[in-house]
């Protein structure tokens, strides 16, 4: 395996993939809500985050991010648990690795072109318009500031510790490099989805944005079997903000599995 991972519990082998902007620290709550004999818990630092590996500006950035996490799947059926940008790595990895997935849990991913046209996505695009020119400045912290005033968890950039703040700029790159897979499909994911055999979870937060809702929708209508479940009062965060509900219904999902 390459790169640094967390570890917790005893059990069943599972990936639990995080979120951009983050690092592998954010399980932390949901997978001690998780430890205690059913789950062997292994979470990588992604490319970019945390103590991951290196950014290769000359490769796609989901291509680099999912061989990366594919360092870390166990030759073994392996229940995938995926937060956002993570989500659609697991995603990924399940499409291809099918053996090595024994389930996966997607909690919000953000592949956004399987809601594209619908009116959660237009108001997503219109809140996110300005990113572009943004970037094109080269004005990282306004890029960040911009995209955690809808992305952050209710946490605004000038709310954060110096150190989270500079963790945030620092890294705010991803956004950009991530969205020819996640606005564009460029992984060709949506395809694919009916060739799917795990079993499948989609949770989402209540009060995410609406696009949330449309893109859950629209992978269920694609994927065999799923479920999909909804945390009340919690917004795109979710693992970090509500960790004893998102694991409980993971618990509950997996018992049946």
């Amino acid at each position: 395996m390459s790169g640094f991972a967390r570890h917790w519990g005893a059990g069943a082998p599972a990936l639990l993939l995080h979120c951009s902007l983050a690092h592998s620290g954010a399980w932390e709550g949901m997978a001690r809500a998780l430890s205690g004999g059913r789950l062997r818990m292994t979470a990588p630092d992604l490319v970019g985050h945390g103590r991951g590996p290196a950014r290769d500006p000359a490769r796609d950035y989901h291509d680099q991010a999912t061989d990366a996490a594919l360092a870390h799947l166990p030759d073994e059926p392996c229940h995938l648990i995926g937060h956002s940008f993570g989500g659609t790595v697991a995603l990924r990895l399940a499409l291809e690795h099918p053996a090595r997935a024994a389930s996966l849990t997607l909690i919000e991913p953000v592949l956004f072109a399987a809601a594209s046209g619908k009116p959660g996505w237009q108001a997503h695009e219109v809140a996110m318009a300005g990113l572009g020119p943004l970037f094109a400045a080269g004005d990282a912290e306004g890029a960040a500031r911009l995209f955690l005033s809808v992305w952050g968890g209710g946490v605004p950039l000038d709310a954060m510790t110096e150190a989270q703040r500079r963790y945030m700029i620092e890294r705010i790159w991803v956004v950009r490099d991530s969205a020819p897979a996640l606005d564009a499909d460029r992984a060709n994911l949506l395809p694919r989805l009916g060739q799917i055999r795990c079993p499948v979870l989609l949770i989402e937060g209540a009060a995410s944005p609406p696009v949330i809702a449309e893109t859950q929708a629209a992978l269920g209508a694609a994927i065999p079997g799923h479920r999909r479940a909804v945390i009340a009062g919690a917004g795109h965060m979710l693992p970090i903000t509500h960790p004893a509900q998102v694991a409980a219904v993971i618990a509950e999902f997996l018992d049946a599995v």
